[in-house]
């Protein structure tokens, strides 16, 4: 597996003005966790605007459905939805969340932090958030995280 160029990603989204909070364990790494993921995963504002300008970029990065044969690309009435769109991109793998745990990205902000990410203004999940989203997931994968996002979270409230 290829991993996702997640920082061109992040870029391209910026460049579309697209309101978007990094979630997932990319979040842990741009916060420190000496980790490897393939994928990145963001949660973004469903406000109408927003998504107009994220399809704008999923043309852009000629997205589609991953698991679709059909090679389906997302339209507005997807990105309206609050599910999970998990796609793949000219750049990889991207998940795109309406929402998070069922919470909207309004919801979810005030548990972020915003990172310089190589001159970018970057809105991440804060680690303590991200450790309770890996824990409520409860799947194998979520699970094993757990301790490398908590010692993260120790070492940097130390520092």
């Amino acid at each position: 597996m290829t991993p996702t160029r997640s920082f061109e990603v992040i870029q391209l989204l910026h460049r579309h003005d697209v309101r978007f909070i990094v979630v997932g364990m990319t979040a842990g790494v741009l916060q420190g966790a000496p980790a490897v993921t393939f994928d990145l995963d963001v949660l973004y504002d469903r406000e109408e605007g927003n998504v107009l300008r994220l399809a704008s970029a999923l043309v852009e990065l000629d997205a589609v459905f991953r698991i679709d044969p059909r090679k389906l690309r997302p339209d507005l009435s997807h990105l309206r939805s609050a599910g999970h769109k998990l796609l793949h991109t000219n750049l990889g793998t991207v998940d795109f969340l309406g929402s998070l745990d069922d919470r909207s990205f309004d919801e979810v902000a005030s548990k972020t932090v915003t990172l310089d990410v190589e001159g970018l203004s970057v809105s991440v999940l804060a680690l303590a958030e991200l450790i309770e989203v890996k824990r409520a997931a409860g799947r194998p994968k979520d699970l094993a995280v757990i301790p490398l996002l908590e010692a993260t979270l120790t070492r940097r409230r130390r520092s």
